[in-house]
């Protein structure tokens, strides 16, 4: 009886990957492992990334503060904009880095995509989460000093203390600069040089579109000196997911028919 029950569970596991995912990609173990791969590969890269951002941060920033006495501002905001374009190279090297050594291994260009896809998106929740987290650590320490903490740029959260609009604010726009870079990276690596120059708008069409639906960070002020307003967020929110979703997709459409280049040389 109980190795009935067992083996429909294990079935029922089996159609839920199958039906949850791409037809093809049906090995979690194996996709499991094209996303350890990217993991291992790319941790150095973003990994210094964000040990030099908190450490320029923290320390250039206590400094800064301490022997102003309090600027009145929070120094962590000052550095909204560098982790956007950042994301961008993460999203960009992906396909050119990656691909080719993944396909070499059995990997099916459709499984790279999907796996693709996961990674950015946990990379992007990994970030905002780190950003949620230096934003309460600063709070704490500007409290205990007396600083105020004001944000210099304009956000969607107006106090530190708001963690679920710090974190979706900063995972939005994060993962859309990682889908456009992964869109650029595509592009380039399959379709050469100037056809990519030719597709820029519509690779970078989810970092813009998000950009001006959320209308967040430096981009605020001069489009709300033009007279543009964000959208309420009940419509901006669902918006940028699907815009993001579907530069997503967009990318696998292109690496399905993708046939690698021959090694130089």
């Amino acid at each position: 009886m109980s190795t009935a029950v067992d083996n429909r569970t294990e079935d029922a596991q089996r159609v839920a990957v199958a039906t949850s995912m791409p037809r093809g990609v049906t090995s979690w173990y194996r996709l499991r492992q094209v996303l350890y791969a990217m993991l291992i590969g790319s941790r150095p890269m973003i990994g210094g990334y964000w040990a030099i951002m908190v450490v320029v941060f923290a320390v250039g920033g206590f400094i800064v503060q301490t022997g102003s006495g309090g600027t009145g501002f929070s120094m962590w905001d000052y550095g909204t904009q560098s982790p956007k374009y950042f994301s961008v190279a993460v999203g960009i090297m992906m396909a050119p880095a990656y691909l080719k050594l993944m396909v070499a291994q059995g990997v099916t260009r459709r499984m790279f995509s999907v796996a693709g896809g996961i990674f950015l998106v946990g990379a992007a929740a990994g970030t905002a989460v780190l950003w949620v987290l230096v934003y309460q650590v600063e709070r704490v320490i500007y409290d205990w000093q007396g600083w105020a903490q004001a944000m210099e740029n304009r956000h969607l959260f107006t106090s530190t203390s708001q963690i679920g609009m710090i974190f979706t604010e900063f995972f939005l726009l994060i993962v859309a600069h990682e889908v456009a870079g992964w869109l650029l990276g595509i592009t380039f690596y399959r379709l050469g040089f100037w056809r990519g120059v030719l597709l820029l708008p519509l690779s970078v069409l989810p970092a813009a579109a998000t950009e001006f639906l959320l209308v967040a960070q430096w981009l605020a002020e001069p489009l709300s000196r033009l007279g543009y307003d964000r959208p309420p967020l009940a419509v901006a929110v669902p918006a940028v997911a699907v815009v993001t979703a579907l530069g997503l997709y967009a990318g696998y459409l292109l690496l399905r028919p993708m046939a690698l280049k021959p090694a130089k040389g």
